[in-house]
């Protein structure tokens, strides 16, 4: 029960998350400019990392939520309204 808990805690952090990152790119960006390839890397990125948590029992929960969070940075960095704010810090 525990297991089936952990996980389901898992999966609505990775949803809530994934639809935050949705609607910030979305309100940056407009229909025109949504990066579709970083939405499904995210996407598929949580899989990966519920199905290692399905996998391996000794995986923590704030283990997997931790990586999960700093895994949709990392794909935020490399977005255009972002590397766009960096150009413009920069010079």
């Amino acid at each position: 029960m525990k297991k089936i808990m952990q996980t389901g805690l898992l999966v609505g952090f990775i949803v809530l998350i994934t639809a935050t990152f949705s609607f910030a790119q979305f309100s940056a960006t407009g229909d025109a400019g949504f990066p579709f390839f970083h939405f499904g890397c995210l996407i598929i990125g949580g899989l990966i990392i519920v199905s290692l948590k399905r996998k391996y029992d000794k995986l923590y929960l704030s283990e997997a939520i931790g990586s999960f969070a700093l895994y949709t940075i990392l794909i935020a960095l490399f977005t255009a309204p972002v590397v766009d704010a960096l150009k413009t810090l920069i010079s």
